[in-house]
Order: C-alpha cells, then sequence, then structure tokens
C-alpha cells in the first residue's frame, strides 16, 4: 500500500512597493489623523504602488522569491491559484498574466476571489490537488492593489486608512512526512453579511454595469459596517484557531507560531488575549503596510520565516476573516531547510 501524500510548504515570497504612504501624507486628503488612525487600527503607514506597477508583476515577483527558496524554477509549477479583489483588468483574470510573466505557457491557473480569507483558501485547493496525484508543485498568491479603487475623500476615510498594496506567495508540494505537511485547511462563508463589507460596482447585475453618478454616489468604492465586522471578526478569528487545534487533537500551547490576518491590531489583539496567545508567539505587520487582504498572510508568513522567527519543524497557525463573511485557519510544518532563515531585505522591490 502506498504511503499517504501529504503537501509540504517548500518556499514563500513577498512584494512591496517602494512608495509609502504615511497617516500624516492622508491627514488633509481624508480629513483624519494619524492618532486616531493609530489608536483605531494599530497603522502608521502603507504602501501604494507606482504607475505602471500592476497586480500581476507584484504576484510574478513574489512567486519568483517562493521558487527560489524552494529550489525550483517556474516550469516545475503544476498550477497558478490567485487570490485577489483587485485584478488588473475586468477578465481575464490575473492567473493567466501570471503564467505568462513567468515563462510557463499551458499552466493552469484559478483566480479565486474570497477577499482577506483569499490565501487559506487558495491553500485548501493546493492542499487537495496534491494530496489528491493531480498536481505536484502549486504556487499560492495573494495580491492586492487597493489604492486606486479606494475613495480618497473624508466621506471614504474610516475604510479607506485601512488598505495598501503588495502580494505574497507560498509554493506547495508533495511529501510523504507529516513531520513536514500541511496538516489541514478549514474555511467558511456566511453570505447573510455579504453588504456589511462590500464594494457593489460595477455590477454585472445593474445595467448599465457602471453609471455616470456611480463615482458621485460612492457605489464603486467599498464599505463597512466597521462595528458589525469587528464583532463578527474577532468571534470567527477566536473559533478558526480552535478548529484547527482541535481538529488535529493539539492545544493551542502546543502551536508554535500564528500568522493573523493584518486587518487591524485591535482584532489581534483581542485573539491573542482571548487564545492567552503571547505575542512572542507571532508577527504583526499591519503598522507598516496596513490590510492587503488576499496578500496579508503570505507577506506575513514570508516576512517571520526570513526573519528565523519561526524555528525550523515549527507547527503554525494561520487564521483569517474577511468580507463575505468568510474565514479560515490552517495548521503546517515550518519547514526545516535553509529556506526559512534567510534576510528579510533581499525581499523589498523587485
Amino acid at each position: 500500500m502506498p504511503e499517504p501524500r501529504y503537501a509540504a510548504l517548500l518556499g514563500t515570497g513577498r512584494y512591496l512597493p517602494e512608495r509609502v504612504v504615511t497617516n500624516v501624507d492622508l491627514e488633509e486628503i481624508l480629513d483624519t489623523s494619524d492618532q486616531w488612525i493609530q489608536e483605531r487600527t494599530g497603522i502608521r503607514e502603507r504602501r501604494y504602488v507606482a504607475d505602471g506597477e500592476s497586480g500581476a508583476m507584484m504576484a510574478t515577483a513574489a512567486a519568483r522569491h517562493a521558487l527560489e527558496m524552494a529550489h525550483l524554477r517556474p516550469d516545475d509549477v503544476d498550477l497558478i491559484v490567485l487570490a485577489t479583489l483587485s485584478p488588473d483588468v475586468c477578465f481575464p483574470g490575473n492567473g493567466v498574466y501570471i503564467g505568462a510573466e513567468l515563462g510557463i505557457p499551458g499552466t493552469p491557473c484559478l483566480d479565486i476571489r474570497q477577499q482577506c480569507t483569499g490565501f487559506i483558501y487558495g491553500l485548501s485547493l493546493a492542499e487537495a490537488y496534491i494530496r489528491s496525484g493531480r498536481y505536484d508543485y502549486v504556487l499560492v498568491i495573494g495580491s492586492e492593489i487597493h489604492s486606486s479603487g479606494i475613495e480618497m475623500a473624508p466621506r471614504g476615510r474610516d475604510v479607506s486608512v485601512l488598505f495598501g498594496d503588495g502580494a505574497g506567495a507560498a509554493l506547495l508540494g508533495p511529501t510523504t512526512d507529516v513531520n513536514r505537511a500541511l496538516l489541514g485547511t478549514w474555511v467558511h462563508s456566511d453570505g447573510r453579511h455579504a453588504e456589511e463589507l462590500w464594494t457593489e460596482g460595477p455590477a454585472s447585475r445593474k445595467n448599465p454595469r457602471v453609471a455616470a453618478d456611480d463615482v458621485a454616489n460612492g457605489s464603486v468604492f467599498p464599505k463597512m459596517n466597521g462595528q458589525k465586522v469587528f464583532k463578527f471578526a474577532c468571534r470567527h478569528m477566536v473559533e478558526a484557531v480552535k478548529e484547527a487545534v482541535d481538529a488535529q487533537g493539539v492545544q493551542i500551547a502546543d502551536v508554535d507560531f500564528f500568522v493573523f490576518h493584518q486587518a487591524n491590531m485591535r482584532i489581534i489583539d483581542f485573539v491573542l488575549k482571548a487564545l492567552r496567545i503571547p505575542e512572542s508567539k507571532t508577527h504583526c505587520n499591519i503598522d507598516r503596510y496596513g490590510n492587503t487582504t488576499a496578500a496579508s498572510i503570505p507577506i506575513a508568513l514570508d516576512e517571520a520565516g526570513r526573519a528565523a522567527m519561526i524555528p525550523p519543524g515549527a507547527l503554525v497557525c494561520l487564521a483569517a476573516f474577511g468580507s463575505g463573511f468568510t474565514w479560515g485557519s490552517a495548521l503546517l510544518r515550518w519547514p526545516t531547510g535553509e529556506g526559512g532563515t534567510q534576510t528579510a531585505n533581499e525581499q523589498e522591490g523587485v
């Protein structure tokens, strides 16, 4: 009887645009203040793309770093899973552009839209494909450009201060060693609350999809019921972590490191306190990058790994909550190779 086949994390990568936008830069534009933003979100600055930078370009750069860490070539990739809520064009999705930029025509791709939970949903797909034997090497990427889609005016300030641009990637491949494996993913959704955090337009359910007054009335910009989203995020992030550890028969204390979606520092603080997780067991970068939705977890994961914050073989838990509502978690063993100890500086820019 053949040995069980698992999916293992082989490499990670990230890309952050060079342009830094601080809270002070936004003060006059959005009629807000650095103090107000930091107290409510923990964010000090974020990155915005420069003219000519695209989501596909950022995703490709992050993917190349992940491949380099894994000592693999682009033509080793069997499948690309790209999570984004901000594709470069209405259609096609960004996955095909990433394949073209990596120079691997013919490689299949999936574009998925689970917003802030997108990377964990992507891991669940990679896990299923690899464990089934359908594919060996799967790139899971989160890439977002928010700066061109937020309302840079006082009306939109509660949402616009939150978001930044960036990309993160992970390469997964097969293993028969459960001590090196992705141990499981658990994902959920509840569409009853979809319009508590959404962008209504352009909308194909309307004719025309974009009307002349859609910018004026704000329907093309993201809207959020902040209190409700905060409440649900706190509850479901805690539940997501508990579900993962319970499924594997371990305790919270047995987990060596946690990487949470970087949406709001107050949400992360709530989860840490609710689960009695010491701050030393997690890595937060929301103060520097803001909320990069689907890119948030892989960016933080890559940063922490390359800074040697995660010990080789460590049990790592990922958890996210996002628009939809969607939420989920994953448990994995951190790679034991030298890739996890590389320096972080080499990941800034292309």
